[in-house]
């Protein structure tokens, strides 16, 4: 009977600790996209050093899944435009069925994304990330 209820306890406890971790992460993941979707709001032509400081931390970060690593890369290499590496990734991102409609919203922007973002795109962004 202790060893029962002692089990269950131990139980319970790993459970909350694993759940607490889940959402840590899922916090981790949805911060990085909304800094990534600030960053190409703010973007005139290719991003900051600040920006791209803060793009290879998150592309850096193996805590972080893979495509929200690629969307910092692609982003950090934006030059006018995305490079076709990053259109690429974007490609992959937006055909996943596996990745929010956010985020591949996101990754519709950056692959698209020509000197700066219009008003509407901006918009967009602010809505999606608020």
């Amino acid at each position: 009977m202790k060893l029962t209820l002692l089990r269950n306890l131990i139980a319970i406890a790993l459970l909350g600790v694993f759940t607490q971790y889940s959402a840590a992460q899922d916090t981790n993941a949805m911060g990085a996209l909304k800094q990534i979707a600030d960053i190409v709001a703010s973007i005139n032509h290719f991003p900051s050093d600040s920006n791209k400081a803060a793009l290879t931390e998150i592309s850096s970060n193996d805590s972080l899944p893979q495509g929200i690593r690629d969307m910092a890369t692609a982003v950090a290499n934006i030059a006018h435009a995305a490079n076709a590496e990053g259109k690429e990734a974007m490609a992959r991102i937006q055909a996943s069925d596996q990745a929010p409609e956010r985020a591949k919203s996101l990754a519709t922007l950056i692959a698209n994304f020509n000197h700066m973002l219009d008003d509407d795109a901006k918009a967009t962004l602010t809505e999606l990330f608020p």
